[in-house]
């Protein structure tokens, strides 16, 4: 069993933040595989699926982003998973906009969204895929910055490709494992 979780914010008001990478990652991956994400189940919005001969969910927290740990904490218990078989899908404003970024487990560093998880869990043990937002600019507050959209067409291309990398990458760990995944998708943004 794995357990791709995708962190964001629900309700219409988020959607394709800058703070729900998460969640449009998920998407892309459900449409990848054909998979709806419909179950409610442990304060969140579930597809299942068999994908490379093992079970897969793939889920969207609706407790809101500083509460995502209850979800992770529910889904840990109720699929009887190590941390380790769960991979999370996350924006970072401490990478690049459009970067991509596949580690095997870490803190939370300035994430709510990842705080909550070790709060809940007591483990940083997970693997996760970051997406660069970048760091607002000097005039922005941080929670207006995250919660804003993409505003140009080029902005809207690349977090695109972005999203499209980090689906791709997501679906090797679950294929693949964490090492394989590593090695493939932490090149794109060292040139």
């Amino acid at each position: 069993m794995k357990v791709i979780v995708g962190l964001g914010n629900p309700g219409e008001k988020y959607e394709h933040t800058r703070h729900n990478a998460g969640f449009d990652v998920i998407s892309l991956i459900a449409a990848k595989l054909n998979t709806p994400i419909k179950k409610l189940k442990f304060h969140a919005t579930v597809g299942e699926t068999l994908f490379a001969g093992d079970r897969l969910a793939l889920i969207k927290p609706q407790t809101f982003m500083n509460n995502s740990g209850l979800t992770v904490s529910e889904a840990l218990s109720w699929y009887k998973i190590e941390p380790r078989d769960m991979l999370l899908l996350v924006d970072d404003i401490d990478l690049p906009f459009g970067a991509v970024r596949v580690r095997g487990k870490g803190g939370p560093g300035t994430h709510n969204g990842l705080r909550s998880i070790v709060q809940y869990t007591a483990s940083g043990d997970f693997p996760r895929v970051r997406i660069g937002m970048g760091a607002p600019p000097p005039e922005w507050d941080l929670a207006d910055w995250v919660l804003s959209r993409f505003q140009t067409d080029e902005e809207r291309k690349t977090i695109y490709d972005a999203y499209l990398l980090a689906a791709d990458a997501a679906l090797c760990w679950a294929e693949h494992g964490i090492d394989q995944a590593m090695n493939r998708y932490n090149i794109r943004h060292a040139e």
